[in-house]
């Protein structure tokens, strides 16, 4: 959420944020209604005044036995208030509302304009070769028996995943060892989170109101299956004031994501490429202001690290203003080479939110010198996602005679298997 004293002060800088990310939210609406309630706080408070004055001066009229009952304007100025000061919460809850609906402010090093803007920040390696016409991993996970998405789909409709056998086992084998990777070298610290959140944790993260449309929920409950860790994570200290001495606070965590939104048809929905459920092992921040883009930069090099290591070919891609999500001040896509599909896929999003969700999420710090409260920054991103990064696995290690390569890092957590 923006900060409502940088709207109320330079409202200028605001739509010009918007006009980069091609929002056309009208802000004078919501700047009227922001001058209006500030005037009735200025009321409020004079009146409060007047009514504690005249309070002491009816309370030193009773002390001296002079007093008679009270007076009635006294009266009719008490109710006057209580009914301003609930106009004034309806009030303050409208623009609240409002100020939900309005995206994060990009940052200014993003190219300007659409996903067609995006800009190619590193490629890493080579597309690979070979002497023969790779196969997609539909094929290759029905011939080695690593996949079955007829049966996915009669259990639960299309856009499901179902691994059997090996391809199990490498689901689980990819898990672990991510989740092994992130906590033993990088520092994180592991967290097994709930998969269900409540809408106080949905709206922290700036999924709701947005998407609310997107997500599974269960209405009796008014829960939501997660669509992403990163929405318990991050969480984990809403409502909370941390010490600047325990910043940067690092976590990593596996969840299965679910998302009602299958994405468009055709080449794009091909076999795991969308499903409405995959496993994800996610990384969460809470840094200062001051680090949190150098912490940015080291976070989409830990999840760089697991794509080296599988030996995959992928490229580092700066999202334009107009490609960020709704929350994002700055996001890093890694998309991998998927050879028999021949498409790059995005198996991670590395994000900057600033403080935007630490506003919705009332997260803050203790600065150490000034003993001031400041709102932390929170960034996320994926370390790496399934089931995309398994499809650029499968196809980028597959033989010819359609067995696959395991590569070296899996190996201990697949008894020591190098093909599949």
């Amino acid at each position: 959420m923006l900060d409502l004293k940088l709207l109320r002060e330079n409202p200028d800088a605001i739509r010009e944020a918007l006009k980069r990310r091609g929002s056309a939210y009208p802000l004078d609406a919501l700047l009227v209604k922001e001058q209006q309630r500030r005037q009735w706080i200025t009321a409020l408070d004079e009146q409060r005044r007047e009514q504690r004055l005249a309070s002491e001066a009816y309370g030193q009229q009773k002390a001296a036995g002079t007093a008679g009952a009270p007076p009635a304007a006294l009266k009719a100025l008490s109710e006057r208030i209580k009914a301003q000061e609930q106009e004034l919460k309806q009030l303050e809850a409208h623009i609240l509302s409002e100020l939900a609906v309005i995206p994060n402010i990009p940052h200014a090093s993003l190219p300007v304009g659409d996903a067609a803007s995006n800009e190619v920040v590193r490629v890493i390696g080579q597309k690979p070769t070979y002497g023969f016409a790779p196969k997609t991993h539909m094929a290759l996970g029905a011939t080695r028996g690593l996949m079955d998405l007829e049966r996915a789909a009669k259990i639960a409709g299309s856009h499901f995943p179902l691994f059997t056998g090996m391809g199990a086992r490498l689901e689980r084998a990819l898990i672990n060892w991510m989740l092994d990777v992130q906590t033993k070298e990088h520092g994180y610290t592991e967290i097994a989170p709930p998969y269900l959140v409540n809408r106080a944790s949905m709206f922290s993260t700036g999924q709701l109101p947005k998407f609310e449309e997107d997500m599974y929920r269960l209405k009796d409950d008014d829960l939501f299956l997660v669509p992403t860790a990163e929405v318990p994570v991050t969480n984990l200290h809403r409502d909370e004031i941390l010490e600047e001495s325990q910043l940067p606070i690092c976590y990593t965590a596996y969840s299965a994501c679910f998302r009602r939104e299958a994405g468009s048809y055709g080449k794009e929905t091909r076999g795991m490429v969308r499903v409405h459920q995959f496993d994800k092992v996610e990384l969460v921040k809470f840094v200062k202001p001051e680090t949190s883009y150098g912490e940015l930069e080291k976070l989409v090099g830990h999840a760089e690290t697991i794509l080296q290591r599988l030996g995959l070919h992928y490229r580092v891609v700066a999202l334009a203003t107009g490609d960020l999500s709704f929350a994002a001040a700055k996001c890093y896509d890694l998309e991998a080479w998927a050879p028999g599909l021949n498409q790059y896929l995005e198996v991670s999003s590395c994000s900057n939110f600033e403080d935007f969700q630490a506003r919705r999420g009332n997260i803050r710090y203790r600065q150490a010198a000034t003993k001031k409260l400041a709102h932390v920054h929170t960034l996320n991103g994926s370390g790496v996602a399934l089931a995309r990064t398994l499809i650029c696995l499968l196809e980028t290690h597959q033989q010819a005679d359609g067995r696959i390569r395991v590569p070296e890092a899996l190996r201990p957590y697949l008894d020591g298997k190098d093909l599949l």
